[in-house]
């Protein structure tokens, strides 16, 4: 009784959708019992002997279903009258229809099931596409179709055509990108490449303006203010459709490989970015890509690619300024690993456009800029510290050069700069502390670039920075007299050259390079400095290093350039010395000293003047030296093969090997005066011939044998001493006298 009372209380806690599971069962204990009792015999027994259920215990199942419904209408009439309202075809239930429907086979549940999209069918890129999985049939994109599509989105451009024009161009993508399953679930199919051309010059062309029609209207007359999409009213219904047009856009830019579509598609996308800035992630997507193409495409591609960069970067600084910054900053480091001539303009405008990007902002610039420019500073201190092989390879290399001129520049550009202006001490400090590290001829080249950096500095931020004493210490350090120990087939390009090698530093070209580095620098820092009231005290270590280069040096070539450097710098220290004796301020006024700089600036200086036309002069050599070697690879010139010397005592042995055969044949009747023997008229005019050969060829001579006798003298010494014998008296005086 107790169970059947607490089977009551749980029958009564039941809610009706309970309850209609339970399959009402009845609250009295012996019918409960008893229920349960044939519901244990059916489970034990579900199948007859043959397998299915007997006819018997459907026809028991259907009425033992009519009595709990019977029990129903007694137990609780509310919710019996409630059952004929609502579901009558429940109440007029027949032993019939549990035949007819308990005949069928059962119900089985499929393995995998079919789920609908949560956003109302709707996938990420917003486009309806049913429950996952489900194909469809693709309808070929035409000619025509484009052609209609085009001429009604001119005439008046509606969502539904919007939605169809989209889903072609998200097929023909799926094609080029070679996306199989994607070309097939889409409702269009591109095969064509004239479709696929004719589809996407649509898209390009004139879309774009068809939508800012529809969006807004007509524009305003000079108006320059952007208008948000997703301002106007028809935003709501188009906003699936342009998101998935502009994911589409994304996808044809990375697989174009064709330099005039993809420069057209990147002016696409600048015009677009209104539209990318509504979608924070399909704005990520375009920005990733454009950093790529910024560093590594082609140059037009990079200038496009760099303005959609800076477009977006101006409009949501603060969501995009700084992850672009330093996503840009990463890829500049790892793309000038290497330099060469050909890649060396590519980083030069790396430099500029990430400079450009930086000044937007100078808090953010002043964020960048102190964290790499002290992970500079840590490789430097750790290659000064351990000094080992590892770590000095980390401070000399490209990367950290090319880092070391970045900031410079930006540090320079950015000036005057109150908030960039601590990090100018730091920088120059790093700079200084990477030309100490090795101060060894083999890197001069690095010094060069670093003095290069620092002069920039100066010039720009009017900080005052040691740079001189670098560039007069090379003097003091190379010997510009001693003979070169051979010759060099081509000149070395310092500018793309960090370390140099052994054999270099033995070579003609690299005195010849390194002393046309040494008047270049000189020449552009004192430029730098050449208005500055103090430029004679400045100059005058430079005055008198030049001096002793002159006294000491014997090569005509580098003193008549160093002598003209010597002269302009003078004549640029009297100029300011003749004007500082007219000025009536002191040394202690600050702002009287800029004044007086500012207009010495403004009107000229000897040696400002001089500077301008040799830049002129220069740049226009550089362009010359490289459209010259450009044309120089088309064409194939001969190798001149030299020979050694060996092979030419080799020779000469072969030439001469009768004569020594006429000592065994004769018996010395051999007349050597005719022969060749010193003395002889033969000899003597061979000898004249020699030295006047020798006079035009002495200094090949000394550097492709070591000796200025190695062809005039020892071949024919050795063919004398075989001739005349061991007891020849008259040898070496006739010997010295010759050579003497």
């Amino acid at each position: 009784m107790a169970a059947a009372r607490s089977r009551e209380r749980r029958l009564a806690e039941l809610t009706v959708d309970e309850f209609l599971a339970s399959g009402f069962e009845s609250g009295s204990g012996s019918e409960s019992e008893s229920e349960g009792a044939a519901g244990a015999e059916t489970r034990r027994d579900p199948d007859g002997p043959g397998g299915a259920p007997s006819a018997s215990q459907h026809k028991g199942y259907a009425s033992e279903h009519k009595d709990q419904l019977s029990r129903l209408k007694l137990r609780d009439p509310e919710f019996y009258k409630f059952l004929q309202e609502n579901d009558q075809s429940l109440l007029n239930f027949s032993e019939s229809d549990s035949s007819e429907d308990e005949g069928q086979q059962p119900h089985s549940l499929p393995e995998t099931l079919e789920e609908a999209s949560e956003e109302g069918d709707e996938d990420e890129d917003g486009v309806s596409r049913g429950l996952k999985g489900k194909k469809r049939d693709s309808v070929p994109v035409t000619l025509a179709m484009v052609e209609r599509w085009k001429h009604a989105s001119k005439q008046h451009l509606t969502p539904r055509l919007f939605h169809e024009v989209v889903q072609a161009l998200r097929a023909a993508v799926a094609t080029a990108q070679g996306d199989q399953e994607g070309a097939e679930a889409s409702k269009f199919q591109v095969t064509d490449s004239a479709v696929f051309n004719a589809l996407v010059s649509f898209c390009i062309r004139d879309l774009l303006g068809c939508l800012q029609k529809l969006l807004f209207g007509k524009a305003p007359k000079g108006s320059s203010r952007v208008q948000q999409p997703s301002s106007s009213p028809l935003w709501g219904k188009l906003r699936l459709d342009v998101k998935a047009y502009l994911g589409s856009v994304i996808q044809l830019v990375a697989c174009v490989a064709e330099t005039t579509v993809a420069a057209a598609l990147l002016q696409h996308v600048g015009n677009s970015v209104p539209y990318f800035l509504t979608f924070p992630r399909q704005c990520r997507m375009l920005l990733k890509r454009m950093v790529t193409l910024w560093s590594t495409g082609e140059e037009t591609l990079r200038v496009l690619a760099f303005l959609v960069l800076s477009r977006v970067c101006r409009h949501k600084k603060d969501t995009f300024l700084s992850p672009v910054l330093k996503q840009m900053y990463i890829t500049y480091v790892r793309n000038c690993k290497f330099t060469s001539p050909s890649a060396l303009p590519l980083i030069n405008f790396m430099q500029r456009t990430l400079t450009e990007l930086l000044a937007l902002d100078t808090g953010v610039a002043y964020q960048h800029a102190f964290l790499y420019i002290r992970q500079l500073a840590v490789h430097l201190r750790n290659a000064m510290t351990t000094r080992r092989k590892e770590t000095y390879q980390s401070v000399y290399n490209w990367q950290f050069v090319h880092c070391l001129r970045l900031w410079c520049h930006v540090l320079s550009t950015m000036c005057p700069s109150e908030a960039l202006q601590p990090l100018i001490y730091p920088l120059a400090q790093v700079v200084i502390g990477c030309i100490k590290l090795v101060p060894t001829a083999r890197y001069y080249p690095l010094r060069m670039h670093c003095v290069r950096a620092l002069t920039l500095l100066s010039e720009r931020t009017g900080v005052f920075i040691p740079v001189l004493p670098f560039v007069l210490e090379v003097f003091q350090q190379v010997d510009f007299n001693r003979r070169p120990g051979r010759m060099s087939s081509k000149p070395i390009n310092f500018a793309v050259v960090l370390k140099l090698s052994k054999v270099n530093l033995q070579e003609k070209a690299y005195r010849d390079g390194l002393l046309e580095q040494l008047y270049d620098l000189t020449l552009e820092y004192l430029h730098s400095q050449a208005h500055t009231i103090a430029f004679p005290e400045l100059a005058l270590p430079a005055v008198l290093q030049l001096k002793s280069f002159l006294r000491e040096c014997k090569v005509a070539n580098y003193c008549r350039q160093m002598r003209q450097l010597l002269e302009k710098v003078q004549e640029n220290a009297d100029h300011i010395c003749s004007r500082r004796q007219r000025a009536s301020f002191g040394v202690s006024s600050q702002q009287a000293v800029d004044a007086w700089e500012k207009q010495t600036r403004e009107e000229g200086t000897p040696l400002t003047k001089y500077y301008s036309q040799w830049r002129k002069l220069r740049d226009r050599e550089i362009q010359l030296e490289i459209s010259g070697k450009e044309q120089l690879e088309d064409l194939d010139f001969p190798k001149i093969k030299r020979p050694k010397l060996g092979d030419k005592k080799d020779e000469d042995r072969v030439e001469f090997k009768d004569l020594f055969d006429l000592d065994s044949d004769e018996d010395g009747t051999t007349d050597f005066s005719e022969r060749g023997m010193p003395g002889s008229s033969g000899a003597q005019q061979r000898a004249e011939d020699e030295d006047e050969d020798g006079s035009s060829s002495s200094e090949a001579s000394h550097l492709e044998d070591g000796g200025p006798d190695a062809e005039a003298g020892l071949v024919p010494l050795e063919l004398w001493l075989l001739a005349q014998g061991p007891e020849d008296e008259l040898q070496d005086l006739q010997l010295s006298e010759e050579e003497d």
